[in-house]
């Protein structure tokens, strides 16, 4: 990287999007480790002067921690792409594909990966009667971390009361039942199953609050589904043109076999706090999380 005895990392965190809280942790976490592993790191809260202040530092790699739209969505991305400064995790077009999640839903489809029925509709039209015979899920299409999640129960009476703060458009899902599953891909390789217990839904608190779920690491499953997991991860992987590290999820609906399989989602920069789950996977097939992060950065630089 550059020649450089020490190569500067610059750690993008925070930013203006709902995940900024989760972001500024991963960013802390991930600057920690990258510091231990003997790389000179800098800390950026990511704002509005940020290309600015990339052009002054001038690092080797950045090290993507942002998460949400802006820095997860293709945006941040174009600008370091035309910084000339190369980056962790995917690119412009993966990751804006895999942020809408009807988009990504389409590209599973097309390469034969089973998903449940959904559709875009306007906020006013889900809120006024069902655009979708319940059970369904109301969800923004282009947010992650489980943030603005409507569970619609098969015994409601009415639409849902949607938050002012939801999106004009949102993305409205069949309720897909069981067990839910994800897979980290890690370059082309997929890493282990985890199964994700909670006492409802996977919501923000379930993920980021410690104690809120409860990991099984590797899962327990038949092999037969495991199997699909890791293969299946890895198809989203490559058809989105993910690279570095992305993580799939899944529903599993264990009444139902293999058919009862779907993904629900690809995440192009999996959460790095000390409860999120692709640190996780990688403990299990004996990967620190200082050395994850050292990959991910070194993986980054190849670019270059």
């Amino acid at each position: 990287m550059s020649g450089r005895t020490t190569p500067k990392v610059a750690v993008l965190m925070g930013g203006p999007s709902a995940e900024r809280e989760v972001s500024l942790v991963s960013g802390r976490e991930c600057a920690k480790a990258l510091r231990e592993e003997g790389y000179d790191v800098t800390e950026l809260d990511a704002g509005q002067d940020i290309a600015e202040r990339l052009r002054a530092l001038a690092p080797d790699v950045v090290f993507n921690a942002l998460h949400g739209r802006w820095g997860e969505d293709g945006c941040v991305q174009g600008i370091l792409e035309w910084l000339h400064i190369p980056y962790t995790h995917s690119g412009i077009l993966a990751s804006s594909l895999a942020m809408d999640k009807e988009r990504t839903k389409n590209v599973y489809r097309a390469h034969g990966l089973p998903v449940v029925p959904s559709l875009l509709a306007s906020k006013a039209d889900v809120s006024a009667a069902h655009v979708m015979t319940p059970p369904y899920v109301v969800k923004p299409y282009n947010e992650g971390s489980s943030v603005g999640v409507y569970i619609v129960k098969e015994a409601a009476n009415g639409p849902p009361k949607l938050d002012e703060n939801m999106p004009e458009t949102v993305m409205v899902e069949a309720y897909a039942a069981g067990r839910e599953l994800t897979t980290t891909v890690m370059g082309d390789q997929a890493l282990t199953v985890t199964e994700i217990i909670t006492e409802g839904w996977y919501d923000y608190d379930a993920k980021y609050t410690e104690g809120g779920s409860r990991h099984v690491c590797p899962a327990d499953i038949p092999q037969d589904i495991f199997d699909l997991c890791m293969e299946y991860a890895v198809t989203a992987h490559q058809a989105l043109g993910c690279r570095g590290v992305s993580r799939t999820d899944y529903r599993w609906d264990e009444a139902r076999g293999a058919e009862g399989l779907v993904l629900l989602e690809t995440n192009t920069q999996p959460g790095m706090t000390p409860t999120s789950l692709s640190p996780e996977q990688a403990r299990a097939v004996g990967m620190s999380f200082g050395a994850l992060c050292a990959w991910m950065v070194e993986d980054a630089s190849c670019l270059r």
